[in-house]
């Protein structure tokens, strides 16, 4: 255990060795939230490890909340490293990483007051199941999900049991009991639920009641109890399905569902919740929230633009709309109607008998004597269970457990406990097929929104008109699963409300109001699907006053629900509920509310707002249709990608970035009107994806270009074109370029502006964005208008040529070129995972005099640079697979895609680079010229198909997948266009220079990528795109330098009868290592070096390695500390670096530092130094958190709450004042 289990509080530990003599016991001090408790466990588990040695005599002195001194009262023979290094290391040593961390909705759950939360789904199960197969399904169903059979540990994290020990937590699934009236029936249900736990694991149970009262009919019961933290509205249909499934299955249950998906899923989401924009989004939605004082319903005035009558029936029979929520009907047992309007579509309730599958509300029960049972007020009704085979479909009648876990189940009359009114009543209507397919197809494509969008839209203006507002705010509750496969099966909480605020101009029509509203809904529920960076923001922003404000944000009054209805129903939250969903082509809107005069909620109110609802969406459908977008068939290489399920925000995948430096004014308006200009006449940057099953893409007619300005510090850039790629792009949404003009802070007098550009690959390559850079410059030139009309031919007609094209003759020419089983790819092996995460880039350059060189030498050959260093990158292949006699190597090259036989592909921009396979036979007995003339053939044969996409190839060449080729590496020679080519002058005039922009690239799916272009000075730039996972930054830059050494070294000496043998034999001879071994093991000596001091005086940092933990696991330290330290990495144990650094200590300052775990071996080579009569170093210890940013980023705070001295070691300090806390043994 560790003496911190406080989330997000990370401990930082100080080992100060005191004043002389030195072997005098050692303080640690300690930094962060502390539980002396706590503290007090991990000293008695320390002390019972080491049972042979005296108890530890310890004070606890308080420095401040955060901030205590643990002082040891050595006992004879205990040596103060040893007991000062495990004490430090047992102090920051994280906690056991749970198999899964809550979600931000279970989070929440947890954080509401009351003891025991659960929910019931009651069934009827006619007739009773046997109580063994009962108990075998139960054990099936928690079997197939692991949020079922995990419980919850002290990290706030689930503990998953496998399926075959799953046991609900070692209770019976089953609880059996009897009833004979419904306070007998509430007491099982309370009981059983009081034995739920999730610290425990048991979280799902059954209840089978015996009805044994003595007058009317009687019939038995069977209901699920379900912990709240397992259950939300898609998890009711699944556990249902489940079970049903379970039961009519002679040997088996249900398929067991894999957590990889939710895994993927909250790392995403905390990822997310350290995005600027991300919060910026969520905390001026709460800001205006909490700002808003008008109410989401007012009082029953009409609003404005009210012409409807009052009488609520129009909207669903009085029956109906009247009704207490009873659960059973009203007191006459009538069904509900509604009410037929044939102007709308609306279609009629059918008559009692017509069949189920027409109503759109569950019927009431008219079995004389049923009793009722309520989910708060709610009007779900209990449904038998299926019979043996019947298959799916139960309906089960939720009950949510008060603060003490008891279950609410009420006589009619008695007060519901979610929402404090006596009764829920319900309205709603029906739309037929033609209404809603304008809706929820037409107007949803036009606009370029979800149908989930369009009806947040209008539901938004349904609300503005009932209240006369321009501003209306209401919750909105989606579901996260839709939009990831994986996790459409999974149990648990993961759907949770968020806020939605918008501003409504009402100046114009339905139509109008809701084209102003496009950008707003389609931004209203953040990056993540169904509004979940809500819930990750309020959890885990790192911002504390971003945290507090989400989470104080005011509750609001109405919620918009989206997607099918749980069985039965939800126990409600809001005190308006508004579900809508589609089933059978028509659009179903339900409202649940239980009226409060005092807050403007009554029934006439209610069933007004479902007459403007139902009004707006008639208009809508009315409105004469606009033109509608021409959708066209995107490029097979564009279907790939958009199928690949990693094209979404948050991944970083795919998404490319370009920053060039405008040095001069910069008229920002002007800026602006060019980009806008630029935008209106490619219709590249508005196309979008449309939400059909096929990718396919349509051109919207204006979209405005997204244009943000932010400052930024030193050490800040890497971090900010992280947050930047995470941020993506919503492809369905047209715009897939963005722009941020970037100011350093503080700014220096004539700063330059950096100019950050950022582009998707699926509409957009490097060439495209350099020749858009281009326009832009024209249009900045000529006042902020580009010149001419739309370009044409654009990718519409790009796409239109290549379906024409016949792939045979490609067909024929990759079936015969399958590489030959056991072909090298990697040019090294590496030395196995580096633990680090990310993709990482290194750049290297040769002069204009070099690359001219090169440039004149492949001449001499007949080929072009790019076939030279694909004969480097053979080479290495080669050379890194060991190989000693000829050996078949493949790679992956990437073509432009513009030497097509397409008129205008040149200059067009569009995604048109393709990655093709290539693949040559390596033999140190052959020429040079040899291979390098079979390069060139390849090359030639490439040309006339490079529109062909990868995933076909694959398919010829018999490796059948597309994912394949992913574990080659690639090369990329691409020289873009310069984007200010001849208008030098020009922008001289207006004091304007602007730099040769230069390309970040993508995440790289192969492990390694050579990319090379020329610059503006006439250098040829290499630049190493790596999987840090798999490559260490010293390992590619080696082998970049391995590229270049190579291109140099032919270019100066190789000819017509050099043997690639002799150039292999350069790569062996070289002092350059193999990049698989890694740069560590190949230097000298004890320590690394990971940075140079600031200045001479500068103190020194050595950084200790915890056991088994890799040199690079301080990477990123040097960026993230800004001070003039030198910071060196111990690549030995103690003994090996003890005389190195005892000279370190003798001349200026220095200190030891490291992550959970090295305290032992830092404190034990303080100890050598000191025995050594040096003066020993500090120790700093910080918590080892998962994440390497959060890592680094904590020792970093470590080393600077620590006060690291610069020059020669201060003398020694008095005792601070301090508190004593404890003092014991």
């Amino acid at each position: 255990m560790t003496a911190h289990r406080f989330p997000h509080a990370p401990i930082s530990v100080v080992v100060d060795p005191g004043r002389p003599p030195y072997p005098a016991p050692w303080d640690v001090e300690l930094h962060g939230p502390l539980d002396a408790a706590a503290l007090e466990r991990l000293l008695g588990e320390l002390t019972a490890e080491d049972a042979g040695r005296p108890a530890w005599r310890h004070r606890l002195l308080r420095h401040g909340p955060d901030h205590h001194t643990l002082r040891f009262s050595e006992p004879q023979g205990a040596p103060a490293a040893f007991i000062a290094g495990r004490v430090a290391d047992r102090l920051t040593q994280p906690p056991p990483p749970a198999d899964s961390p809550l979600t931000p909705a279970q989070r929440a759950a947890l954080a509401r007051p009351g003891e025991r939360r659960y929910e019931v789904l009651l069934l009827e199960p006619a007739p009773v199941p046997d109580t063994a197969a009962l108990r075998e399904a139960l054990r099936n169903v928690v079997a197939a999900h692991p949020q079922l059979r995990s419980r919850l540990d002290a990290t706030d994290g689930w503990r998953t049991a496998r399926a075959a020990d799953a046991s609900a937590g070692g209770q019976d699934p089953l609880a059996e009991g009897e009833f004979t009236d419904e306070a007998g029936f509430a007491a099982l249900l309370e009981s059983t639920g009081g034995t739920l736990d999730a610290h425990t694991g048991t979280q799902l149970r059954a209840v089978l009641a015996r009805d044994r009262r003595t007058a009317g009919p009687r019939a038995d019961r069977l209901a699920l109890v379900v912990h709240e933290l397992a259950v939300d509205t898609a998890s009711r249909r699944i556990l249902l399905d489940d079970l049903t499934a379970a039961l009519g299955t002679a040997t088996g249950g249900p398929q067991p569902v894999r957590d990889d998906a939710l895994t993927d899923w909250l790392t995403e989401l905390r990822e997310l919740a350290g995005d600027t924009a991300e919060a910026r989004h969520w905390t001026q939605v709460a800001g205006r929230r909490s700002r808003e004082t008008a109410r989401a319903l007012p009082t029953d005035t009409p609003g404005q633009g009210d012409t409807s009558a009052a009488d609520p029936a129009s909207v669903r029979g009085d029956a109906y709309a009247a009704a207490p929520s009873s659960g059973r009907g009203d007191a006459s047992g009538a069904a509900p109607v509604i009410a037929r309007d044939d102007s709308l579509g609306v279609a009629p309730s059918p008559a009692p008998g017509d069949g189920p599958s027409a109503t759109p509300f569950p019927a009431p029960d008219e079995r004389p004597g049923a009793a009722p049972v309520f989910a708060s007020g709610d009007t779900s009704v209990p449904a038998p269970l299926p019979a043996l085979g019947d298959g799916p479909g139960a309906a089960a009648s939720p009950v949510r457990g008060d603060a003490s876990g008891a279950a609410s189940v009420s006589e009619p009359g008695d007060t519901p406990r979610a929402v404090p009114d006596e009764v829920r009543r319900r309205a709603g209507f029906v739309l037929a097929e033609e209404i809603t397919e304008r809706i929820t197809h037409g107007l949803a494509r036009r606009l370029a929104l979800t149908t989930g969008e369009v009806l947040i839209g209008v539901f938004a203006l349904a609300l503005g008109r009932r209240q006369g507002s321009r501003s209306v705010g209401f919750d909105v509750l989606g579901d996260p699963r839709a939009g990831r496969h994986g996790l459409r099966r999974h149990v648990g909480r993961l759907a949770e409300p968020y806020p939605v605020q918008l501003t409504l101009d009402t100046g114009l029509g339905p139509l109008g109001r809701l084209t102003a509203l496009v950008d707003s809904l389609a931004a209203c529920a953040g990056r993540a699907d169904a509004g979940a960076g809500f819930g990750a923001c309020r959890e885990w922003s790192p911002d504390p006053a971003t945290r507090r404000a989400l989470r104080e944000m005011p509750p609001a009054q109405t919620c918009l629900l989206l997607g099918d209805p749980p069985p039965g129903s939800a126990p409600p939250t809001h005190r308006v509920e508004v579900r809508a969903h589609v089933r059978d082509g028509r659009l179903y809107v339900d409202l649940n509310w239980a009226a409060d005069p005092d807050e403007g909620v009554t029934d006439t109110s209610v069933h007004a707002l479902a007459r403007q609802l139902r009004k707006l969406l008639a208009e809508l459908a009315d409105t004469p249709a606009a033109r509608v977008l021409p959708a066209f068939r995107a490029t097979p290489q564009q279907a790939a990608l958009h199928a690949g399920g990693d094209t979404r925000p948050g991944t970083g995948r795919h998404v490319e970035q370009l920053v060039w430096i405008w040095h001069g004014p910069l008229d920002t308006a002007r800026f602006t009107a060019s980009w806008q200009s630029v935008m209106d006449c490619e219709t590249v940057l508005r196309t979008a994806f449309t939400d059909d099953d096929e990718p396919r893409l349509v051109v919207h007619e204006r979209v405005t270009p997204d244009i943000t300005r932010r400052t930024f510090r030193d050490g800040d850039w890497s971090a900010l074109l992280e947050q930047d790629r995470l941020r993506g792009f919503q492809l369905r949404r047209p715009g897939a370029l963005r722009l941020t003009l970037l100011e350093r802070e503080p700014a220096p007098p004539e700063e330059p502006i950096w100019i950050l550009v950022t582009y998707h690959r699926a509409l957009l390559d490097s060439r495209s964005a350099n020749i858009l850079l281009r326009e832009f410059y024209r249009a900045y030139l000529a006042g902020g208008t580009l010149p001419g009309g739309e370009r044409r031919p654009d990718l519409r007609d790009y796409t239109t040529w290549a379906a024409a094209q016949d792939p045979r003759p490609a067909q024929d020419l990759w079936s015969g070129r399958t590489p030959p089983d056991g072909a090298a790819s990697w040019p090294g092996r590496p030395a196995g995972p580096t633990g680090l995460t990310g993709t990482g880039h290194t750049r290297l350059r040769l002069d204009s005099v070099e690359t001219t060189r090169l440039t004149r030498w492949a001449a001499t050959w007949g080929i072009a640079e790019s076939s030279v260093l694909q004969a480097v990158w053979a080479l290495l292949i080669h050379w890194g697979s060991g190989a000693t006699a000829a050996a078949p190597v493949r790679f992956t090259v990437t073509v432009s895609g513009r030497g097509v036989l397409f008129d205008g592909a040149a200059l067009m921009p569009g995604p048109l680079r393709n990655p093709l396979p290539m693949h040559v036979d390596v033999d140190p007995a052959a020429t040079l010229p040899d291979l390098l003339r079979q390069l060139r053939e390849r090359a030639l044969d490439l040309a006339a198909y490079e529109w062909v996409p990868g995933d076909w190839i694959h398919a010829w060449d018999g490796r059948g997948s597309r994912d394949t080729g992913c574990t080659d590496t690639v090369v990329v020679f691409e020289d873009s266009p310069h984007p200010v080519d001849g208008l030098e002058a020009e922008l001289a005039v207006h004091g304007i220079k602007a730099e040769f922009p230069v390309t970040v690239p993508a995440r790289c799916a192969p492990p390694v990528g050579l990319l090379a272009h020329h610059d503006s000075a006439g250098g040829l730039v290499l630049t190493g795109v790596y999987d840090r996972a798999l490559f260490n930054a010293d390992a590619a830059a080696e082998l970049l330098a391995q590229s270049a050494m190579l291109l140099r070294t032919l270019s100066l000496s190789a000819g017509e009868h050099t043997t690639v043998g002799e150039v292999l034999g350069i790569l062996e001879d070289s002092a350059v290592p193999h990049p698989g071994v890694g740069v560590a093991a190949r230097r000298v000596g004890p320590l690394l070096t990971l940075r140079a001091a600031g200045h001479e005086r500068a103190g020194t940092i050595c950084l200790i390695p915890p056991p088994g933990a890799p040199t690079t696991c301080y990477d990123l330290l040097s960026d993230l500390y800004p001070g003039p330290q030198e910071l060196l990495v111990l690549r030995t144990g103690a003994d090996g670096a003890r005389d190195a650094l005892a000279s370190y200590a003798a001349g200026r300052s220095l200190l030891l530092g490291g992550y959970s775990g090295a305290g032992a071996l830092a404190c034990d080579l303080a100890r050598h130094i000191a025995e050594d009569g040096g003066r020993p170093p500090r120790v700093v210890l910080a918590d080892r958190a998962r994440d390497e940013q959060e890592r680094a980023r904590d020792l970093a705070r470590a080393l600077r709450d620590a006060g690291v001295p610069e020059g020669p070691a201060p003398a020694p300090r008095r005792e601070a004042e301090a508190d004593p806390v404890t003092e014991q043994q």
